[in-house]
């Protein structure tokens, strides 16, 4: 199931994080670590939020891709389930055959 990880990383904690030298090695290590489809950087209610697409198989994959986050980044995780327009078109058919 594809899911949306949205990661809001606080001010004094993301200013730690970028003056690391190795912050975009270790981000690019967690998005090969975590196979993200596509990955967004931005702000929002003025703190860092970077939010990655990932497919996960089951709910016990959740921890592995939250940890690092959590750990190294002092974020706050959320995960949302998402769905494709070919998922939707799936789901209003099914819901019509009903």
């Amino acid at each position: 199931m594809r899911f949306i990880v949205r990661a809001k990383i606080p001010t004094e904690a993301g200013n730690k994080m970028v003056k690391n030298p190795k912050f975009i090695q270790n981000l690019e290590e967690y998005i090969n670590k975590v196979k993200s489809e596509a990955n967004y950087f931005f702000e929002a209610d003025g703190n860092r939020v970077l939010v990655f697409v990932v497919n996960m198989d089951s709910v016990d994959m959740i921890p592995s891709i939250a940890e690092p986050l959590f750990q190294e980044m002092g974020a706050n995780v959320e995960f949302h389930p998402v769905m494709s327009l070919d998922d939707l078109k799936k789901a209003i058919q099914h819901m019509n055959n009903q």
